[in-house]
């Protein structure tokens, strides 16, 4: 047989090339209808974002020129952030344990007890910390208290889930051996289902660490205690120079814990 040949009876026997290009632009032009509905609905004027971007490019030029001497007064809040950070990840995470193996389906066979648990932390999750920090700033007042507890809430939330869930998938065949062997469902799960789940409940609580820091950033614009606070106080008056060292003392202190929770997992889990 000829190449020729061979040739053409290998593109009759291959199945046509599947064309989507006229399903693509109709899926283009749909999203593109829905952006600028969206954008009419909450009224976004693109002639006023050009006619100030004079204003931004000075704002973006002080924020690119750190004040270094201001880092002194930075220090308190620095510390501050890191202790309501260390308070909120230990109380959350010492709550968060025992929360998690009664809303596994796995260590917990009471029906009702799981399907209550679950449900107040789904209540708990369906909060954003910004909302927690600016009722609780109401409720005990500015400062960090309300900070520590606008984050051991979201601590109790996201630590809870993600170990449940990591228990859910977990070998039950060492528990169901201590349940056959006599044992009590606490004890069982202590003795079998524990061990199994410390790696991961490890790695959570120090990745809920790093976010902790983060988040006591934002939740300080609210006056719930930290760096937000300062943050708050430097742009209200524009502060821009200072605004930058801030973010940049962020930046920095983030890199640094995540070296060290990356340390900390490689040694622990």
């Amino acid at each position: 047989m000829s190449t020729a040949l061979r040739s053409e009876t290998a593109a009759a026997g291959r199945p046509a090339k599947p064309r989507h290009a006229g399903q693509a632009v109709l899926v283009l032009a749909v999203l593109g209808l829905l952006t600028a509905w969206a954008a009419w609905g909450v009224g976004v004027d693109l002639p006023k974002v050009f006619a100030n971007a004079g204003n931004a490019w000075g704002n973006l030029v002080q924020l690119g020129q750190p004040d270094y001497g201001f880092i002194p007064k930075t220090f308190p809040a620095l510390l501050e952030t890191l202790n309501m950070a260390v308070i909120a990840t230990a109380l959350g995470a010492a709550v968060a344990l025992p929360l998690s193996f009664l809303a596994s389906r796995a260590t917990n066979p009471n029906r009702p007890l799981l399907i209550a648990v679950r449900t107040v932390l789904n209540l708990i999750r369906s909060v954003p910390d910004i909302l927690y920090a600016a009722v609780l700033v109401a409720v005990v007042g500015v400062g960090a208290l309300s900070g520590i507890m606008t984050l051991f809430l979201f601590n109790i939330g996201i630590i809870a889930k993600l170990v449940s869930e990591a228990l859910d998938g977990e070998d039950l065949g060492a528990q169901e051996a201590a349940l056959a062997a006599g044992a009590s469902w606490f004890k069982a799960d202590r003795a079998a289902m524990l061990p199994q789940i410390m790696p991961t409940f490890t790695s959570q609580t120090l990745y809920t660490f790093e976010i902790n820091i983060r988040a006591s950033a934002v939740i300080g614009l609210v006056g719930a205690g930290g760096l937000g606070v300062l943050i708050d106080n430097v742009r209200s008056f524009f502060r821009y120079h200072e605004l930058s060292l801030i973010i940049l003392e962020i930046l920095v202190m983030v890199l640094v814990l995540e070296s060290l929770s990356a340390w900390l997992r490689k040694r622990l889990v």
